[in-house]
């Protein structure tokens, strides 16, 4: 199994930056994709829409278009970290950002979310 904890989120003015974290533990070796997703108000998490991915191992990250040239995803695979550098936010960034992860040894795993809320 994979457990993972995310942590980061926070109250910023558009324009400005955050920077999310997931600690990921158990399993690791299992890992095939991680990743982000936003929870908009009001939505369930079900009707989250993926922000961002990138290979456990090796490989290009994938955006949303909407987050493109703004948002970073990246790992440091010695500390079992994923990050998500957002900057230049916007209001419509405003949700629960869940971290998550793909394996080959069981269902897709979920992180606890973390609120960002971007204001005027």
């Amino acid at each position: 199994q994979v457990q993972l904890v995310g942590s980061g989120g926070g109250s910023v003015q558009a324009g400005g930056s955050l920077r999310l974290s997931c600690a990921v533990s158990g399993h690791t070796s299992a890992l095939e994709t991680v990743g982000w997703f936003r929870q908009a108000p009001g939505e369930h998490r079900d009707e989250a829409n993926l922000v961002a991915r990138i290979k456990w191992t090796s490989g290009s990250p994938v955006y949303a278009e909407s987050v493109k040239g703004r948002f970073t995803i990246s790992k440091e695979n010695a500390k079992d970290t994923l990050f998500l550098q957002m900057n230049s936010l916007k209001i419509e960034d405003t949700g629960v950002y869940h971290c998550y992860a793909d394996s080959i040894i069981g269902p897709r795993t979920w992180g606890q979310g973390t609120q960002v809320t971007v204001s005027l």
